[in-house]
């Protein structure tokens, strides 16, 4: 059985390298990974390889960066070429982002069976890119791979067949769990001389937060206003750092005591430095996943979130505008030792990779999959 693994963009490495090593795990499977390119900055990509211990791809697609839609069309055409020399028997995407719904298309197009990794997650805000992916792929997947019990209700309430959803556990935290040593080994905080607890953590990267002046002028508000207490440690994302740029604010945010502004940090770096925050401020989907097992608290910039274990079992809170005093009074009640104390959700203990490898090793082929249908009517 040959199966293809697409990667994307940052948040699918760490998904995927667990899921490569379960499959070479198995005698009868193949495992090849197919990089797009979508995040082309070597700071987001290469760095993510290296430190995950992932061969070179085995196909590198090279995709330039451009709208949603000019990607979707030069990842499809890529890899249609890829699918033609390949003839894979799964081809399996992780995540929500425009690799995964475009990959998945050109394999349902062409008769090969599509499996989604942490599917079924919802946000029910269709404003944001990654809810359509994430609703579309899902109902081309042949087999859907949850990694939390809102996962299984979403899919059953979309009408999903129930035969074709597995709740395996969350890929995310087998990456974390099996490199959380290794990170620790690293001490990057140690080597910024950095007590634990004793800073603040903060990422942010997302157009609604970061692509106009107001939003970035209440991040520094925030930032300012943290770092009058701690620490405050902001790896800027490449996005993030072109706005700040382009609206003439990167001064006022280096003029801000007792704030550290670093680049984009590796896997390791950034694990270690999350698990030994006081606390982390973002708007990122899969921190909120790796705090709520590290248990750190983590309040998070978003109006929903696609995964509300982290905010029901998890020490996530939702914060739903960019209202500096609701951070401050948040962040007050953490140093006070009044955090949300979690518990980590069900099946989120390292093996979900080796579940999602078994039950593909064991699927029978198909003569045609539900995706090709469904794609043969989307298409007509």
């Amino acid at each position: 059985m040959k199966i293809l693994t697409i990667v994307g963009a940052r948040p699918n490495f760490m998904k995927v390298a667990p899921l490569h090593r379960a499959f070479l795990a198995h005698p009868t499977v193949e495992s090849k990974i197919v990089h797009t390119g979508q995040h082309y900055d070597a700071r987001m990509s290469d760095v993510f390889f290296n430190q995950l211990e992932l061969p070179k791809p085995d196909y590198y697609l090279g995709v330039a960066s451009g709208s949603p839609t000019q990607q979707t069309a030069e990842i499809m055409t890529k890899f249609e070429a890829v699918m033609h020399t390949e003839q894979p028997d799964w081809v399996v995407v992780v995540g929500d982002v425009t690799s995964t719904l475009a990959c998945a298309l050109v394999a349902v197009r062409m008769g090969v069976r599509v499996a989604h990794v942490e599917a079924g997650l919802r946000s029910d805000d269709r404003q944001m890119p990654e809810e359509i992916n994430r609703i579309l792929t899902d109902n081309l997947s042949d087999l859907l791979f949850v990694t939390e019990q809102a996962g299984l209700d979403n899919l059953r309430r979309e009408g999903i067949a129930d035969k074709k959803v597995r709740f395996v556990g969350n890929v995310m935290i087998d990456s974390l769990i099996h490199y959380r040593l290794k990170a620790n080994s690293l001490d990057t905080v140690g080597r910024m001389y950095l007590a634990p607890q004793s800073y603040v953590l903060v990422t942010m990267h997302r157009p609604a937060n970061v692509d106009h002046r107001a939003g970035l002028q209440s991040i520094l508000q925030i930032i300012a206003d943290a770092a009058r207490h701690h620490t405050v440690l902001f790896p800027i994302h490449p996005r993030t750092g072109a706005n700040l740029a382009r609206f003439g604010l990167m001064d006022e945010l280096k003029a801000i005591p007792n704030v550290h502004l670093m680049e984009p940090q590796g896997y390791l770096e950034f694990l270690n430095l999350m698990e030994h925050a006081l606390a982390v401020v973002t708007d990122s989907g899969g921190i909120q996943e790796e705090t709520t097992y590290l248990q750190v608290p983590c309040l998070t910039f978003r109006n929903s979130t696609e995964r509300p274990s982290t905010t029901t079992l998890g020490t996530n809170t939702l914060l739903a505008d960019l209202d500096p005093v609701t951070v401050d009074m948040a962040l007050t009640a953490i140093r006070s030792g009044v955090a949300r104390r979690g518990s980590i959700p069900p099946l989120w203990d390292g093996r979900a990779a080796g579940r999602i490898a078994t039950l593909l090793a064991e699927s029978v082929p198909a003569d045609m999959c539900e995706g090709e249908k469904l794609a043969e009517s989307a298409f007509s």
